[in-house]
């Protein structure tokens, strides 16, 4: 029960991040007209399916390691939720 309510809050808290700070999805998407995530899913759409499939605490260390591939020497890609 505890889990469920964890999961949901990150995935509320990345949907926020989503309409507000995100260069691919919020104020700031004009700047970037062909998107600017690296990968194809976004990191953030990435997180919430990650959360979803894995749960609170399997999902969450995916997403972290999807946003620390997330640089300059990574070439990017599909990278869809396994």
């Amino acid at each position: 029960m505890h889990i469920d309510f964890l999961k949901n809050l990150a995935i509320v808290f990345i949907k926020i991040y989503q309409k507000t700070l995100s260069p691919d999805h919020g104020f700031f998407k004009f700047l970037f007209p062909y998107g600017y995530c690296r990968f194809h899913p976004t990191c953030s759409e990435y997180a919430i399916g990650s959360l979803k499939k894995h749960g609170t605490i399997k999902g969450g260390l995916f997403s972290l390691w999807r946003i620390i591939r997330c640089n300059p020497w990574n070439k990017g890609g599909e990278d869809p939720v396994k």
